[in-house]
């Protein structure tokens, strides 16, 4: 099977794990979410990412989106990920975001290795942009010219 793994400082991991639940609830015993907290170690999110991920085998493959390309929460799943095996066939993606993870979550079994990442990437850019409200006085205003 292919996991989604979310990782992250603090609870956003979480927190968006639990947004996804919303779009793909079907998929969502697919996805793990595990965040470095405040106040603990390095070591002990190594340990609580260990535990998090203890029913994947050899077998299965994973995706892993992280917050901060180069953060502890990644390099350090990373590491763990290799201690198990799973690390060479992952695809590992950061700056991760709400359509990014429904993505990745809905195109996860259907496209591999470059394909998805060009599937994935795409859709977190357009996410970023200025939303602009115009009110109702400016309405009235260009009414009045």
């Amino acid at each position: 099977m292919k996991y989604l793994i979310l990782v992250s400082h603090g609870g956003f991991a979480e927190g968006l794990k639990t947004s996804l639940a919303m779009f793909a609830e079907d998929k969502i015993d697919q996805v793990i979410a595990t965040g470095l907290k405040n106040g603990k170690s390095v070591d002990d999110f190594a340990e609580e990412f260990r535990e998090a991920i203890a029913p994947l085998t050899s077998a299965d493959s994973v995706v892993v989106l992280a917050d901060i390309v180069g953060g502890s929460p990644l390099t350090t799943a990373c590491s763990v990920l290799e201690e198990k095996g799973l690390l060479s066939s992952a695809v590992v993606l950061g700056g991760m975001n709400l359509p990014m993870a429904v993505t990745s979550v809905v195109m996860k079994d259907a496209l591999e290795g470059d394909a998805f990442v060009a599937a994935v990437l795409p859709e977190a850019q357009a996410a970023l942009q200025e939303f602009k409200v115009v009110s109702d006085d400016e309405d009235f205003e260009d009414d009045d010219i």
